[in-house]
Order: C-alpha cells, then sequence, then structure tokens
C-alpha cells in the first residue's frame, strides 16, 4: 500500500502553539510522507504551512462537524484524526499504514476487514505535574477502572469497538459507510462511529502500540475534572443506548463505588433505626473492609507512580485525583444514564 494516501484532520477552534509548535513539526517529520493536513478552525487563518490546507467552517462548529467537513476535502485513502493538543511518533503513519496493509506478516483474507486502526496516547514527559497526575488517573488501572488503560498506556496488539478520535485513523470508505460522525454527541462521536463500523459494517478496528500519539492532559483538578464531566454523561447515556460497547463492569464501576460510599452508611443507619443489628453489624464491617481495600489500592497505585516517576509529590497527587475523579464520574454516569436525551 505504498501508493496509499493519508489524509490528517485536526478540528481546532483557532490556530495554537501546539499545533505550530508540536503538531504540524511532528507530522512534517513522519517516515510516510504521502499525506495531507487538514486544520479546520473557526474562521479563516493567513497563516500557511507545508502540506496544510487550512479550512473555516461556517458557521461555527463543533469537533465532530469540523471532522466530516475535513474528510469531505480529503483526497487520502486513510483518514487519521487527531487533537489540536497533540503529536505523533515519527512511525506513526507507517505503523499504521502497515497494520491496513498486513504488511510485514502473513497476509490474511480477513485484512480487507480492517476499517480502522489505533494506538495508545500517552502524556508527554515534558507534561507539568498536575498533568501527569491526570495521565495517571487515565492510564492506570484504578484510575480508569480497568477499562480503559490500554487508550493511555502501552498494551499488546488487540482488537478494539471503541477508540477516541485525538489517535484513529480510518478508511475514507468505511467513515462515508456509516455516515461519518454524529455531531449529535460531543464527546462521544467516536463512540458511535466505532460502534456503527463493528456492529453495522462487522469489520475491524486493530489497537497496536506502535501507533502512537503524545497527548497533552487536563491539569488537576478543575480542567481534568471538566473533561471527566463530559465524558462520563456521555458514557452514561451510551450505556443505556449503546450497550454492546458502554455497559461494561469497568465503565460501571465508580457509579457502584459511589453508590456504596454514600449509601452504604445510609442503609446501615436506617438498619440501626429499625433495630436489624443482625444484619446492620455485619454490613458495616464489610462496609469497612471495602472502604479499606480501596485505600490500600489507591496507596499501592500511588507507589506504582512514585518507583516510576520518582517523585513523590507527584505520587501523592494521583491519590486525590483518582479518588474525586471516581466520585465526578460515578455520579455522572448515573446522569447521563438517565437522560433521555443529551444536550448537543
Amino acid at each position: 500500500m505504498k501508493k496509499v494516501g493519508v489524509a490528517i484532520i485536526i478540528p481546532v477552534k483557532t490556530l495554537n502553539d501546539f499545533l505550530r509548535k508540536e503538531t504540524i513539526p511532528a507530522i512534517l517529520k513522519q517516515s510516510f510522507q504521502n499525506f495531507q493536513i487538514i486544520i479546520v478552525t473557526d474562521r479563516p487563518s493567513k497563516e500557511r504551512f507545508p502540506k496544510t490546507k487550512i479550512i473555516p467552517s461556517w458557521p461555527k462548529t463543533g469537533p465532530a462537524d469540523k471532522r466530516d467537513l475535513g474528510v469531505k476535502k480529503a483526497k487520502g485513502e486513510i483518514i487519521a484524526f487527531l487533537d489540536d493538543d497533540s503529536y505523533p511518533d515519527k512511525n506513526w503513519l507507517q505503523n499504521a499504514i502497515e497494520i491496513f496493509s498486513h504488511s510485514g506478516e502473513a497476509r490474511s483474507r480477513s485484512a480487507g476487514q480492517i476499517a480502522a486502526v489505533c494506538g495508545p496516547t500517552l502524556t508527554p514527559p515534558h507534561n507539568n505535574l498536575r498533568q501527569k497526575a491526570s495521565g495517571y488517573v487515565w492510564s492506570t488501572w484504578l484510575g480508569s477502572g480497568g477499562a480503559g488503560t490500554y487508550r493511555c498506556a502501552l498494551s499488546p496488539k488487540r482488537e478494539v469497538d471503541d477508540y477516541p478520535s485525538v489517535n484513529l485513523l480510518v478508511k475514507k470508505k468505511d467513515f462515508l459507510a456509516v455516515g461519518g460522525f454524529d455531531s449529535h454527541f460531543w464527546p462521544g462521536e467516536d463512540t458511535k462511529l466505532c460502534h456503527d463500523l463493528v456492529y453495522k459494517l462487522k469489520k475491524k478496528i486493530i489497537y497496536n502500540p506502535k501507533v502512537l500519539v503524545y497527548h497533552h492532559r487536563r491539569a488537576v483538578f478543575k480542567p481534568h475534572l471538566q473533561q471527566i464531566s463530559r465524558y462520563a454523561i456521555h458514557r452514561g447515556h451510551f450505556a443505556r443506548i449503546l450497550p454492546k460497547t458502554s455497559l461494561r463492569l469497568g465503565y460501571l464501576m465508580p457509579s457502584l463505588f459511589v453508590l456504596w460510599l454514600f449509601g452504604g452508611p445510609i442503609l446501615i443507619f436506617l438498619l440501626e433505626i429499625f433495630q436489624l443489628c443482625v444484619v446492620s453489624i455485619p454490613l458495616f464491617l464489610l462496609y469497612l473492609v471495602s472502604m479499606g481495600f480501596y485505600l490500600i489500592f489507591l496507596l499501592v497505585t500511588a507507589a506504582q507512580v512514585y518507583f516510576k516517576e520518582r517523585n513523590f509529590k507527584l505520587a501523592l497527587l494521583v491519590i486525590p485525583s483518582i479518588f474525586m475523579t471516581h466520585i465526578v464520574y460515578g455520579i455522572l454516569f448515573i446522569k447521563g444514564f438517565f437522560s433521555p436525551k443529551l444536550k448537543r
């Protein structure tokens, strides 16, 4: 597939220093050079970059609509999506193209069944302390509930059915076959796209750790929790309307934790009022033991961070970051699940 062309689409409000100093320079250094860059902005810009087309969207639209517009203008057979605060490894495109073509391994009749390729989005090493804490929420088993660790950490190659558009490459014909992104959902338009690729087209999405991108994190606490809030509401809603990809234990765990954390003492108190000590005392002990295990898991995760980073402040910061993430996500996941309709 040496002749395959790739269109790299990046939606933005306005051009920013991430794009100028990291994203575009990293793309231009790719070992695979048959690509074009399409940046979709809110308004026209006089700035110019090599191999880059800047397209204004009017009226102003969200990321999903911008990506759809970029696809319409794309000439490549493969569409690669990046965010404006991410930048790829130099072999990002080369490794993805090899997966699409099954180059370097036994060719398979299922090669044509691969609709999309994705890979991990790692926290840049030069992110600050609070950004790195956010990154460890995403990349540790406890922080992500075991549901999406592979998205933010190097993990073995596998098939997946859901992946964020910050590092997602899709065959253009398959993208168009499912109608592109559903702009009603943001964030979450990528979840809907992947769901349709896998369960409507019956195609495959391949995750490979060599398809590597670095993604700047939202610093803890406020920016991180604002981002978590949006994800939680949409994931909760998807758990109801798209259960194949979203009704999973890993996504449910924070909500179950929140219900037990706040509901457990209330239940024990009510049992005491009605003098049901036979039930309330064992339940109280169970509550203490479960909270103790949670605290141990937090401390173990912090220890893992310390031994990796040798940074005591970062290890300590990870503890409240994970706890607050679980609280916010757990509550808003429930809200999203019972929301009959999400605001656009």
